[in-house]
């Protein structure tokens, strides 16, 4: 099954089994050191996909991109916090949205415990997005989150990394995104996710590394490591086969909301009912 663009983390439904085959110990064993050699095939085989990632070409970042801060503006090198690389989350929030994409705050969700670790470990995250400065303060202090987070709606630096998309390109019915053309977005669905790396060597000069879309972020989905190994997998039932299925802002699990196909939360006017009006367009 292809990827999901709206989303990003579409993958091939693994169906639960109600009723599993019970077998003794010995057969569970069995089973369980023939499959073994699978998985370490996948982990070798992983290993050399980073080895092979870590050869890649780089390219320079001539562009001067400044974004907007909690402390004033920001350069991309100061990104970096004084380290020497910087991966940077592209999280799909627009200038007209008052809240975030449900998807990308699927994977925010992630950051804060491991960002101690990268930091002693000479690499800073920064979450950037399109939305105005207050508008993502605002929703950062309501979700808990302590990672960097940043504006580029004054720049070009979301339509460079192609994760956003100028209105004559989505009215054309083609955009270029996770390295192919893309048809028939929906014309108000102007961002997308995506994460990318860069380096910034002793004299300053930063270098563009890696960018990966759509699935290429799962690895850093902390949740999906989780599910991957519990009984019933990710279970995602769904008409659309992705977290739109379950997935919500984690303070509104017990909300009677619901997720549309392009990972915009919406609240409900009572249970069973649409969307109300505000959260309609």
């Amino acid at each position: 099954m292809s990827t999901n663009v709206t989303t990003g983390f579409k993958h091939k439904s693994v169906e639960a089994r109600p009723t599993p085959k019970v077998v003794s110990h010995e057969e569970w064993q069995a089973a369980r050191i023939k499959f073994l050699e699978r998985e370490k095939q996948y982990t070798h085989l992983r290993d050399e996909l980073t080895r092979q990632r870590m050869e890649l070409p780089w390219e320079k970042v001539e562009k001067d991109y400044v974004f907007d801060g909690p402390e004033g503006k920001v350069s991309l090198s100061d990104l970096f916090d004084g380290r020497s690389q910087l991966i940077i989350q592209h999280f799909m929030f627009g200038p007209h949205e008052t809240i975030g994409c449900v998807g990308c705050s699927f994977a925010a969700d992630s950051i804060n415990g491991v960002l101690p670790h990268l930091e002693h470990h000479d690499v800073s995250i920064a979450v950037i997005s399109r939305a105005p400065l207050p508008v993502l303060e605002a929703f950062k202090k309501r979700m808990g989150w302590n990672f960097k987070w940043v504006s580029s709606g004054g720049s070009d630096f979301n339509y460079d990394y192609h994760v956003s998309f100028r209105k004559e390109d989505l009215e054309k019915g083609k955009v270029y995104y996770n390295y192919g053309i893309v048809e028939n977005l929906p014309t108000h669905l102007e961002d997308l996710q995506g994460i990318s790396s860069f380096y910034k060597d002793e004299d300053g000069n930063i270098y563009h590394t890696y960018s990966t879309y759509g699935r290429g972020g799962e690895l850093q989905l902390a949740t999906y490591n989780y599910l991957d190994i519990a009984p019933l997998g990710r279970n995602e039932k769904g008409e659309n086969g992705d977290l739109t299925a379950w997935v919500r802002h984690h303070d509104k699990y017990d909300e009677k909301g619901h997720v549309d196909n392009t990972g915009r939360y919406h609240e409900d006017k009572t249970p069973g009912s649409c969307c109300s009006e505000e959260h309609a367009s």
